[in-house]
């Protein structure tokens, strides 16, 4: 495994115990200012932490019964300063969400500075 590959999975490894945590101070913290959440018809430009959190804040019921996720990374692109990740996040057994993360270096760390959903991958029987 390559440095970035590294660094890429400890910032998840992050997310993750955050998202497991319910815990949308440390999320808030996971995204840069200003940041870009390309929800299809709906883009939300982060001016302020306070926006994530509150996001966060308001969104944990959908994961009420999750207390494991495993996530599947595939580094898709860097350059300096940044690094665009696919990831997958399963639950339940189950391929449950997808994005593609641009991660940007803040000097103490890298945050999300763009997050796009993906489609789910295909299952075939």
């Amino acid at each position: 495994m390559n440095e970035t590959n590294t660094t890429v999975e400890q910032f998840f490894d992050r997310y993750t115990a955050a998202l497991l945590a319910r815990d949308e101070r440390t999320m808030g913290r996971l995204y840069a200012v200003p940041a870009l959440i390309l929800f299809p018809g709906n883009p939300i430009a982060v001016s302020d932490a306070a926006q994530t959190e509150q996001f966060f804040a308001s969104s944990w019921a959908q994961y009420d019964g999750v207390d494991a996720v495993t996530k599947h990374i595939n580094v898709m692109a860097e350059a300096a300063g940044t690094v665009w990740a696919d990831v997958t996040w399963s639950y339940d057994r189950q391929p449950r969400e997808r994005f593609c993360y641009q991660l940007v270096d803040s000097g103490d760390d890298h945050q999300i500075a763009v997050l796009t959903p993906m489609s789910l991958p295909s299952c075939t029987a």
